[in-house]
């Protein structure tokens, strides 16, 4: 179903998700429970259209072009090994994503070993070559997708999302879908840190899998007293 027959229409930030996994899936459905309308797609039309078909009138399916084209930002929600192939689906050499933000939550991180897959660079500077005029912000990438669905539980502080980039206006966007979402963005700086940012989730997935949980293993500070 493309948005033709199922109207993205008008809201405050016009969303675009390219993904159909679980993390797009669920930011989806966060979003769309803030007021936002959201238009789906990925490398399968069918993935993205069964994603729209489940989330309800505020989601609508499209091929990735068509949601590049019709959203203020994109978010990459893809595997690794799949972001080259849905990029240049969405057209990102030709300029497609020119002036966009575009919110890389990718994790490209092994799972085995907790170590990123590019050699050099991060994931998000990765997306910024590739996506020709694109404002790329690094985001996202450390909760897992269905924590959006639930408030945080009682008694912890809210939820705080680093996040980089070197658009300020592409912060801004950013910043306020973050705020959607419930969750504190702090900004860390220009995209060269996004391979910190990223380093953080192979990082909380080696403590975790050492049986250990993650929030034990950073220094508590008591910004209270200024």
């Amino acid at each position: 179903m493309g948005p033709s027959e199922k109207e993205i229409g008008e809201s405050k930030v016009r969303i675009g998700i390219l993904g159909t996994g679980t993390m797009a899936s669920a930011l989806a459905e966060a979003w769309t429970r803030a007021g936002h309308r959201v238009l789906v797609g990925g490398r399968s039309l069918d993935k993205a259209q069964a994603v729209a078909e489940r989330l309800g009138d505020l989601v609508a399916a499209a091929v990735p072009a068509e949601v590049v084209r019709a959203s203020d930002a994109v978010l990459v929600a893809v595997a690794w090994e799949g972001i080259d192939q849905v990029l240049a689906l969405a057209g990102a050499a030709e300029g497609s994503f020119a002036g966009k933000a575009v919110i890389d939550c990718t994790n490209a991180v092994d799972y085995a070993s907790g170590m990123l897959k590019p050699a050099v660079g991060s994931a998000a500077e990765h997306v910024a070559e590739r996506a020709v005029g694109g404002h790329v912000v690094k985001a996202l990438h450390l909760f897992a997708g269905t924590g959006w669905l639930s408030p945080a539980p009682a008694g912890q502080p809210e939820r705080t999302v680093a996040i980089c980039g070197d658009d300020a206006g592409a912060l801004d966007t950013t910043a306020e879908l973050i705020r959607d979402l419930g969750a504190v963005p702090a900004v860390i700086g220009g995209l060269e840190h996004a391979r910190q940012l990223e380093d953080v989730a192979g990082f909380v997935m080696r403590l975790v899998a050492a049986g250990c949980n993650p929030v034990t293993a950073v220094p508590f500070v008591d910004l209270s007293h200024g």
